[in-house]
């Protein structure tokens, strides 16, 4: 569709033939310039080139920030009525929050979104909804994965083979009984990347994590599912199995470089960011196995159009045209961010899909049956308070500055009184 605005000219009645004829003059046409917002990696600079050809009236205009940054930012454009993209990505434990101010945000309802909603597996749709309003339509999944480096595993005595490492761990205890074992045998490589990792593998397979879903209230402290996750994690970082890095920080791009541990729990998109990070040399030397407790879901975002926006058609239908499934499975195909679609994940061509990087794993088979396994944790509206203090909690014990039990009772005590200010 080209878009472009009314000639204003005044037109002599000759010169309504020539314009019927030749259609407005190029200097006539206004470029209509959509912004749009992402953090992170979400593999859409080649798909903006496509949509500008197919669509000469529209320039894309890419914002991309941190994760924080961007989110933080947008609920101080949403509150000023001013300065949000177009286009704006919200990752899945932002969209509770979202949900709470609807009339900042255009329902995309109203622009024909419904026709779309069986693309999306139920529980994708349902978290772009905020009661009958369409806030977003859904990006990618994040279902997960264990990526583990072959030639480390061989160096400790393990198997290599992606069939005979799953089988090592059904269980997250017994991914903490191989972390020993490794570390018995490679005491100067560590098993994990960071205990964060491990602990939010096992928050993602659990249906409440901080708040009840019922009523939203925060039940951290008596979520059996929430301490056994901490401890769990907490007890692998305190043996010193961790290379306690932070994930996608600067120290862990440089942990992956040089080898410094050699397994970490990956969602589909991670697989793009590890192979940048570890760069052609380690080609070959990682690949990509089943997770322990059988799958979860790490990420996962939506496309918004924020009310504000001069072009909320334009940019619904630039949003429309990305989460289309032709676009979901290019994605896949060229950066591994995995859709959040049946129809694509399941699509022959993308279970066949292999990566070479990854040691041809069958990362689409592998990544779409995760994914039929993917249930929704529930997100509450302040889980983006209530979730760092506990990360923070695990960097001090990996640390050796705080015992497990010191850790969890302050990371317990910090997020309640986070979630109290929110």
């Amino acid at each position: 569709m080209r878009f472009t605005r009314p000639c204003q000219t005044a037109l002599a009645a000759s010169a309504v033939a020539v314009l019927v004829l030749g259609g407005c003059s190029a200097s006539g046409q206004d470029q209509i310039k959509l912004s749009v917002a992402t953090f992170g990696e979400f593999g859409y600079e080649s798909l903006y080139a496509e949509y500008e050809a197919q669509h000469p009236g529209i320039k894309i205009e890419p914002r991309v920030t941190d994760f924080d940054a961007h989110h933080k930012g947008l609920v101080t454009q949403l509150a000023a009525s001013r300065g949000a993209a177009d286009v704006v990505a919200i990752e899945e434990q932002y969209m509770p929050r979202f949900r709470q101010t609807p009339d900042k945000f255009t329902d995309l309802a109203t622009l024909g979104a419904n026709d779309l909603r069986g693309q999306w597996a139920p529980w994708k749709w349902d978290q772009g909804l905020a009661g009958k309003r369409v806030l977003g339509l859904g990006t990618d999944m994040g279902s997960l994965a264990m990526c583990y480096r072959k030639d480390l595993f061989a160096a400790a005595g393990l198997p290599t083979d992606r069939e005979e490492v799953a089988k090592l761990w059904p269980t997250w205890e017994a991914f903490a009984g191989v972390s020993a074992r490794f570390s018995e045998k490679s005491p100067k490589v560590a098993f994990a990347d960071s205990a964060g990792t491990i602990y939010t593998a096992m928050l993602n397979q659990s249906d409440e994590n901080y708040f009840a879903r019922a009523d939203d209230s925060f039940i951290a402290d008596r979520n059996p599912a929430v301490k056994h996750a901490f401890e769990l994690a907490g007890g692998i970082g305190a043996q010193g199995r961790t290379a306690k890095v932070t994930t996608f920080t600067q120290p862990w791009n440089v942990a992956i470089k040089q080898g410094s541990f050699a397994t970490m729990t990956c969602p589909a998109w991670m697989l793009t960011q590890i192979q940048e990070a570890g760069g052609t040399g380690l080609a070959g030397k990682w690949d990509v196995t089943s997770v322990p407790g059988g799958g979860g879901n790490w990420g996962g975002s939506y496309l918004t159009v924020p009310a504000q926006s001069a072009h909320q058609r334009e940019a619904y239908d630039l949003a429309r045209w990305l989460t289309a499934p032709e676009q979901e499975k290019k994605l896949f195909e060229r950066k591994n961010i995995l859709p959040s679609e049946p129809a694509v994940y399941a699509d022959p061509s993308v279970l066949a899909h292999t990566d070479g990087y990854f040691s041809g794993a069958p990362v689409g088979k592998l990544f779409a049956t995760a994914a039929d396994h993917v249930r929704p944790n529930y997100r509450g509206l302040a889980d983006a308070d209530a979730r760092p203090p506990f990360g923070q909690a695990l960097g001090r014990v990996e640390e050796g500055k705080q015992s497990i039990g010191e850790a969890w009772e302050q990371a317990v005590t910090e997020a309640r009184a986070a979630v109290s200010a929110h």
